[in-house]
């Protein structure tokens, strides 16, 4: 299974159970219906991932505007772990760094990490994230419950208003 072709749709009101049971299958975690509607409702920053035109991953992102900061969530990322290794994180990853990229008004983008998930750690390393903090006790009924919460900047806190006070 080296040879295939991945591409990216939109999550519709059609599929939205398939984003659904591939996140039972994917994640420790399980999505309340609130994240449901709210992934219908955010358009780009949600995909679903084909290979071979089946569905074997997602991405879904949102707007966080936290910390005087607008920074992209990935609230999930993930893919059926037959189709792993495929080049279809990458994929869903790169789209959503096109999407910081093309907007240009993003301070970073981020996201939370199982401590204890390696392969996860190490992929995002690949794409310059660093790991900026540690969650005790993010996640509730899972083991470890700690998670690393994963950063790529794109500019420092207050870049934008340094630039202009040098003129």
């Amino acid at each position: 299974m080296t040879r295939g072709h991945t591409e990216l749709g939109d999550i519709t009101p059609h599929n939205i159970k398939q984003l659904k049971l591939l996140n039972q299958v994917v994640f420790p975690v399980t999505y309340n219906d609130k994240f449901y509607k709210d992934v219908l409702e955010v358009g780009e920053l949600a995909k679903l991932a084909y290979f071979n035109d089946i569905v074997v991953g997602a991405v879904c992102c949102r707007i966080d505007t936290s910390d005087n900061q607008r920074r992209l969530y990935i609230m999930t990322l993930g893919c059926l772990a037959p189709y792993r290794r495929l080049h279809i994180g990458t994929v869903m990853l790169k789209h959503v760094l096109k999407i910081c990229e093309e907007d240009a008004n993003f301070d970073n983008v981020f996201l939370h990490v199982q401590v204890n998930n390696e392969g996860a750690i190490k992929f995002y390393e690949k794409f310059g994230f660093e790991i900026v903090e540690e969650k005790k006790n993010y996640y509730k009924r899972i083991e470890p419950a700690d998670a690393y919460v994963l950063q790529k900047t794109f500019r420092k806190s207050g870049e934008q208003t340094k630039g202009k006070e040098k003129n």
